[in-house]
């Protein structure tokens, strides 16, 4: 690997861990990059695999809470029905991401078109939902009721589509759903656990065959990348949702999807 492959590879990690909590696409933001930054990974798997990163990042914040939910689950019933409400919320996935996966990424992941219009599509979404979201009546996202948490379930299965985005498909139904901004954002940090670990298994195994050393490389290099700027995002976005909303996110999607758009239509 040589160093302008390390160079992108890391600036490609630093993006993934910017944008992976909050509404506005990793996947896509990635994926618009590495077209005009002319990066092609192996099954695409690098855009996949480097989440990983982002997930540790969640650990290594919620590390001291998740253990004490975990400890407490033998005996404590909110405990159990908090994790029971993850793993319901992630059963979706499951099912559509394992039944999809080739279309998605040999079909939706290689059409920068589509990326750039879901980009401008949700930000117009999230700038409506912020207005027109019902009062909250969840504001702990650890308690949100079982058949709430299969909805949001469901609803992140949108973000299956490159540009939609998996925290601002969920933020959003939660949001619809009755959830505070805080909590649809903290909802959104647990699901991605298990969602993000299950895709990043899934995708390796799929392209096990097609990384070499290379690959590996790339992928090493943007998963470090990819921690350290999780860890910076999710300390501060529940403190910046609380007070401000999603509105800036919505208008940067907005910005972002028309800008490749108008580059992709001048046949950039």
């Amino acid at each position: 690997m040589d160093s302008s492959t390390t160079l992108v590879a890391a600036f490609l990690g630093l993006l993934e861990g910017l944008t992976e909590f909050i509404p506005v696409s990793s996947t896509g933001h990635l994926l618009l990059a590495g077209h005009f930054l002319g990066f092609e990974s192996a099954g695409n798997t690098f855009e996949v695999v480097i989440q990983l990163g982002a997930v540790l990042a969640i650990l290594t914040v919620y590390a001291s809470r998740l253990w004490a939910v975990f400890r407490a689950a033998p005996h404590d019933p909110q405990a159990r029905r908090f994790i029971l409400s993850v793993l319901i919320a992630f059963l979706p996935a499951v099912v559509i991401g394992v039944l999809a996966h080739d279309f998605i990424k040999t079909v939706l992941f290689e059409t920068p078109m589509l990326i750039a219009v879901m980009l401008i599509v949700g930000g117009v979404i999230l700038l409506v939902v912020e207005r027109v979201a019902p009062e909250p009546r969840h504001e702990d996202a650890m308690a949100f009721p079982l058949s709430m948490a299969l909805k949001i379930g469901f609803i992140q299965c949108l973000a299956m589509i490159p540009g939609t985005s998996r925290s601002g498909s969920t933020i959003v139904g939660a949001l619809l759903l009755g959830a505070s901004k805080r909590a649809a954002a903290e909802f959104s940090f647990f699901l991605s656990m298990p969602t993000m670990a299950g895709a990043f298994a899934y995708d390796l195994y799929k392209n096990r065959d097609v990384l070499d050393a290379n690959a590996l490389g790339e992928i090493a290099v943007g998963f470090v990348f990819a921690f350290i700027a999780a860890v910076l995002v999710v300390r501060w976005l529940l403190g910046y949702v609380s007070r401000h909303g999603y509105a800036l996110f919505g208008w940067w999607r907005i910005i972002v999807g028309g800008v490749a758009l108008a580059l992709l239509m001048a046949g950039f």
